[in-house]
């Protein structure tokens, strides 16, 4: 890993944070957020942003895709986000169903989808606070908000996802910008030597 890069974690590390988030306050939360940035690949401003109408239907039911505007994004540049992932598709029913429980007649579409301790709607910074508190609590070194992000493109380039595609997902203008997120693994490179011939 390059210094200064948000780490790239692996599954087993992925696990490790859910673990410890499943026993901590606001679990359903927090776990819908890793998702949201390990299965979506969005920033910390980007889930801070999100309306509970970004993901949900009027009838109920959780859209196929998050229509993120560029008021939403970094450089104003729209892009959409998939729920297609199981993971990440139960994480959030299982949190919205729990919010839509604990709120009642109160619950709107138009309330934030991530509302902190207070009720309110994150900033991006104190959404990347939250991020890095859950990181130090699974004792995982160099994550941030931004790991998801990077662990998301590298883990489609080495399914042998296109990076063109992938350049999409992330909505970065140039395949360049992409490249850079994507973590080299050892491992990977070795194999890839080992099948030229």
């Amino acid at each position: 890993m390059r210094e200064g890069k948000a780490k790239v974690l692996n599954e087993r590390e992925l696990s490790r944070v859910i673990n410890v988030v499943k026993r901590k306050a606001h679990a359903k939360r927090n776990i819908a957020l890793l998702y949201c940035s390990f299965g979506l690949g969005l920033r910390a401003k980007e889930m801070a942003a999100l309306r509970i109408k970004h993901v949900l239907g009027t009838e109920g039911s959780l859209l196929e895709e998050i229509n993120l505007v560029g008021t939403m994004t970094k450089g104003n540049k729209q892009r959409h986000a998939y729920l297609t992932n199981p993971k990440v598709v139960n994480a959030l029913r299982d949190f919205i169903n729990d919010r839509q429980k604990h709120e009642g007649i109160l619950f709107t579409l138009e309330a934030p989808l991530f509302k902190s301790q207070k009720g309110s709607a994150f900033s991006a910074n104190s959404l990347q606070q939250l991020f890095h508190r859950m990181y130090s609590e699974a004792k995982l070194q160099g994550a941030s908000s931004h790991s998801g992000r990077r662990t998301f493109a590298t883990m489609l380039i080495e399914k042998g996802v296109d990076i063109k595609a992938v350049s999409t997902l992330m909505g970065h203008s140039s395949i360049a910008m992409t490249a850079q997120y994507v973590e080299d693994n050892p491992l990977r490179l070795k194999q890839i030597c080992t099948d030229i011939f």
